[in-house]
C-alpha cells in the first residue's frame, strides 16, 4: 500500500500494514484467544495449496510409466524414496508406515507449497487488488499461511492427535495410561504425580515447539523480504537513494537463493519431527 488517508505510509506503518491478516470481522479482538475471528487469507492459502499438491501428485500418478521417467515423475520418485528411506530408518511398524509414510510426505509437500509463497513480490496481491478495484473491501491480506501461528500451530496439535492415537493402538489404553503414570522415573505409587506432569509438559512441548519452529522461521523470512522491499523504495533522487535501490537488487537477490535452502528444510524439519513423534509413540517405557 502506498498511502494511507492520503499520506505516505511511514517504514513501519508499511511492514505493520503487511503483517495483518484478512479476518472475518472487522473490529480488533478483545482478547489474546478469540475463536470467533479467522485469518481468511491463511484459510483460503492452506486449502488452496493443499488442493495444487494433491492434485500435481494425482496427476503424476497417473502418468507413471516403467520408461525413462520424465524430469516430475523422477523428482517426484526421489520425493516419495527419501520420505521411505527417513520413514522406515524410523518408524519400525511396517503396518503403521501405510499411513505414516502417504502423512509424511502429504506434510512435506503442503508445508513446501505454502513456504514458497514467501517467494512472490510483497505488494503483488495489494497492486492487484488497487488496480481491480478491490483495495477498499481488502485492507489487509497475507500469503505465506506457515507464517501465520495459528496455521502451525494447528499442524502440530493434528500431529499430536496423531501421536495419541498411535499411543493408544500400539499400547491399548490401558497400557498407555499406565505409562503416563509410571514413565519416566518408575513405576512407584509416590512417584505418579510427578510422571504424569512430566509426560503432560513433554506432550506440550513437543506441540508448541514443533509450530513455533516452523512460524518462526518463516515469520522471520517475512518480514526480512518487507524489509528489503524498503531499500528499493527510497527513489533515485540521491546517491543514497542509488547506492540503496543496488543494494535491494544484490540483497533481494541474495536471500531469495538462500531462502529456497529454508523453504526446503523447514518442511524437511516438520516433517521429519512428525516421523519421531510418531514413532515415539510406538516405543514401550
Amino acid at each position: 500500500m502506498a498511502e494511507s488517508s492520503g499520506n505516505a505510509l511511514t517504514a513501519g506503518e508499511y511492514i505493520g500494514h503487511h503483517l495483518v491478516h484478512l479476518q472475518n470481522k472487522a473490529a480488533k479482538q478483545t482478547s489474546i484467544v478469540d475463536f470467533s475471528y479467522f485469518n481468511l487469507d491463511t484459510i483460503f492459502w492452506s486449502i488452496a495449496l493443499g488442493v495444487i499438491g494433491l492434485f500435481v501428485m494425482w496427476r503424476v500418478a497417473k502418468s507413471v510409466h516403467s520408461g525413462v521417467p520424465g524430469r516430475m515423475q523422477a523428482a517426484v520418485e526421489i520425493l516419495l524414496e527419501m520420505v521411505d528411506s527417513q520413514a522406515r530408518g524410523i518408524v519400525k511398524n511396517a503396518e503403521s508406515r501405510k499411513m505414516v509414510g502417504p502423512l509424511a510426505l502429504t506434510v512435506f509437500v503442503w508445508i513446501f507449497l505454502m513456504n514458497s509463497m514467501d517467494f512472490l513480490p510483497v505488494d503483488l496481491f495489494h497492486s492487484i487488488f488497487a488496480a481491480t478495484g478491490l483495495d477498499h473491501t481488502i485492507h489487509y491480506f497475507r500469503v505465506v499461511p506457515t507464517a501465520d501461528l495459528s496455521a502451525t500451530l494447528g499442524m502440530s496439535c493434528g500431529v499430536l492427535l496423531v501421536c495419541l492415537y498411535y499411543n493408544i493402538k500400539i499400547k491399548g489404553i490401558g497400557g498407555w495410561v499406565h505409562e503416563l503414570f509410571s514413565a519416566p522415573f518408575g513405576d512407584k505409587w509416590f512417584l505418579y504425580p510427578v510422571n504424569f506432569l512430566m509426560q503432560m509438559i513433554e506432550f506440550a512441548a513437543k506441540t508448541v515447539s514443533h509450530g513455533l519452529r516452523l512460524f518462526g522461521n518463516m515469520y522471520a523470512g517475512e518480514l526480512l523480504f518487507m524489509l528489503i522491499a524498503l531499500m528499493g523504495a527510497v527513489g533515485f533522487g540521491s546517491a543514497t537513494g542509488i547506492f540503496l535501490f543496488i543494494g535491494h537488487v544484490l540483497a533481494g537477490t541474495g536471500w531469495a537463493i538462500f531462502h529456497i535452502l529454508i523453504v526446503a528444510l523447514q518442511a524437511f524439519i516438520f516433517m521429519m519431527l512428525t516421523l519421531v513423534y510418531v514413532g515415539q509413540a510406538h516405543d514401550h517405557h
